[in-house]
């Protein structure tokens, strides 16, 4: 009798555990995705979208909340929670993910640190993505992305070949242009990954200005001033 009291208490313990366990985990992941809709519908709002353009995720776990294909940001629900595990296999809702989910999936397996992914066709960026193979280091926001951005090479959008072209541009850097298409940033949150699309945006928005002016070329900085930048960010914000 004894051993089955034990038994029955242990049983229930463990059942009790599980279940704040899931508990947890499915507030984690409403939290998530309630973030990620504010998120998506920012990028909107900000102008670094049009339509159902772009797209952003956000990892919890082993799972990859997304936003789903051809679904306006503004209609999106609790309900329409989108989630796929590192393989790219869904494993929560019924909505289909963005068709860029390799670009995503790609910056989580690459990078552990990674939890947030924006992507956007933010126009001045684009505008940029067609002139140059490199963003000029015109301001020392530069430093934040890990040096000057690079713009990686044309692949059609939603495949592999994207993917890989994209990794390549973003080697030591959390942000990147793609050609002819847009913009792909990423971070240990939502708010950096948004923060660093806003700042890549402007900078290339800058960049256009100071070219347009007839007869000048703007002043860049240095590998040493972005370098003096970098250590100086180390230490940016607020601590404890």
């Amino acid at each position: 009798m004894t051993q089955s009291r034990a038994g029955t208490t242990e049983s229930a313990t463990e059942s009790a555990t599980g279940s704040a366990t899931e508990s947890a985990t499915d507030s984690a992941m409403e939290s998530a995705w309630g973030e990620l809709v504010a998120t998506a519908r920012r990028t909107v709002a900000d102008g670094l979208v049009v339509g159902t353009s772009g797209n952003v995720s956000v990892r919890v776990g082993d799972t990859v909340l997304v936003t789903p294909s051809g679904v306006p940001y503004d209609r999106l629900t609790p309900g329409d929670a989108t989630g796929v595990d590192l393989a790219g296999r869904r494993v929560l809702g019924t909505l289909v993910p963005t068709s860029e989910l390799p670009m995503h999936l790609a910056v989580y397996r690459a990078d552990p640190g990674a939890r947030a992914v924006v992507h956007t066709h933010a126009v001045h960026a684009t505008a940029v993505s067609l002139l140059v193979d490199e963003l000029p280091p015109v301001h020392y926001m530069t430093a934040a992305l890990g040096g000057p951005v690079r713009v990686a090479r044309y692949a059609a959008y939603g495949t592999d070949e994207l993917a890989r072209a994209m990794l390549d541009a973003l080697a030591d850097r959390t942000g990147c242009l793609l050609r002819n298409h847009g913009t792909v940033t990423y971070g240990t949150s939502l708010d950096q990954a948004y923060d660093r699309t806003a700042q890549l945006e402007w900078m290339c928005r800058l960049w256009l200005t100071a070219s347009s002016v007839p007869g000048h070329s703007p002043s860049l900085l240095t590998p040493d001033q972005l370098a003096e930048v970098a250590e100086r960010l180390r230490g940016y914000g607020q601590h404890g």
